[in-house]
């Protein structure tokens, strides 16, 4: 039934103006139509991200959308020069490189927006 359609990342923010800029100017996500008030619709690849205006932004504690790269210190590179800072974990099996957390050939990297979502590139 579902499997067959596209699924959205909606990712709850107070201000959609500090957001807009992380999403587009940060991170380079295309800007998409928006056709409400306190919502940012971007493209990312071939899916989409839904940004709306929530009382509710930064309350969860778990990663909110995550992006698969195929070179994970790069974009880490990339983002930390416009400002990002990285969120390091302890996990099990995983040896933290940087700001990378390896465990074998999979690589991540966790960060959070403006509103406090966390966020993460893994490799492909």
């Amino acid at each position: 039934m579902l499997g067959d359609n596209d699924a959205i990342a909606t990712i709850p923010v107070k201000d959609i103006e500090a957001a807009r800029k992380f999403y587009h100017d940060t991170l380079g996500l295309m800007a998409g139509p928006s056709r409400q008030e306190g919502v940012l619709t971007c493209k990312s690849g071939s899916t989409s991200v839904l940004v709306y205006q929530s009382d509710f932004a930064g309350t969860n504690e778990a990663t909110a959308a995550t992006w698969a790269v195929d070179d994970v210190d790069g974009t880490v590179r990339s983002l930390k020069q416009k400002g990002v800072t990285f969120e390091h974990y302890h996990f099990p099996d995983m040896t933290l490189k940087g700001d990378v957390h390896v465990a074998g050939e999979m690589k991540a990297a966790w960060f959070k927006d403006p509103d406090g979502n966390i966020l993460a590139v893994v490799s492909r």
